[in-house]
């Protein structure tokens, strides 16, 4: 029995990962994915309407105007046209931004008072751009989809060899993924995001230094990082550098 199930659990993650491999925009690197581009929109544009509903747009036409005019210039080299683009500015405190499946961009009013010129905006609204043609949020789901797969299956498994043991298995799964697994993956989602934004910003035609000044204003911001193994994101340094050492890598190639 316990091989059995050992054997349709390895069996069912090969076929999975086998079938559901693509490659990412920009940064071609290999990722999984269970969810098709259709299936990833739908979700986006649900999502944008709750936001909408649940959020107040705010009547700052010229930061509003703004945020219309640099988005648009990226999304016009972003190479989506299944994509309805559409730029908001939501009044709220947190120094935040986020880009849903499908176009939909919002910009936390809490961020602008960080954001000086055009190209440090570009900075924003490329990240969060290239957040979504590299598919991160349906590559997160499919990799969650696994691992609640995987959780359950192993336990039936540890279960029924040591049954006394399946409460600790199943907390140890959860921590030891978590940590281990989905929260590196965030991380690295984020550098991923940085550099396909860099990329984005030089074929919209904003100066890419923008980011160091921006992350370094980020950084000073007051917003205390949690440490870097246990924090979705980067610490600003170690985003800073990756940034630095991309754009003298750039440099050395012409």
């Amino acid at each position: 029995m316990r091989k059995h199930l050992l054997c349709s659990f390895i069996a069912l993650i090969a076929c999975m990962s086998f079938s559901a491999c693509s490659s990412t925009a920009l940064t071609n690197r290999s990722q999984l994915m269970l969810l098709n581009s259709q299936e990833e929109i739908a979700l986006g544009e649900q999502s944008a309407k709750q936001v909408l509903q649940q959020s107040k747009v705010s009547n700052n036409q010229k930061q509003a105007q703004m945020i219309q005019r640099v988005g648009q210039r990226i999304a016009d080299v972003a190479e989506r046209p299944d994509f309805v683009w559409e730029f908001y500015l939501l009044e709220d405190e947190q120094v935040n931004a986020f880009c849903l499946p499908g176009g939909k961009v919002f910009v936390y009013t809490g961020l602008m008072p960080l954001v000086a010129s055009d190209d440090e905006l570009a900075v924003v609204l490329s990240h969060e751009i290239a957040h979504t043609i590299l598919r991160h949020g349906a590559e997160r789901m499919s990799m969650q989809t696994l691992q609640q797969i995987g959780g359950g299956l192993l336990g039936v498994i540890i279960g029924s060899a040591a049954p006394g043991y399946s409460n600790l298995f199943n907390q140890a799964y959860s921590i030891g993924s978590n940590v281990g697994v989905m929260l590196p993956f965030s991380r690295s989602h984020e550098l991923e995001a940085d550099k396909a934004g860099i990329l984005l910003m030089q074929k919209a035609g904003y100066n890419p230094k923008a980011a160091i000044s921006f992350w370094q204003k980020m950084s000073k911001n007051g917003e205390k990082n949690p440490s870097d193994f246990l924090s979705t994101h980067p610490n600003d340094s170690k985003r800073i550098a990756e940034i630095e050492k991309l754009l003298a890598q750039q440099e050395q190639k012409k």
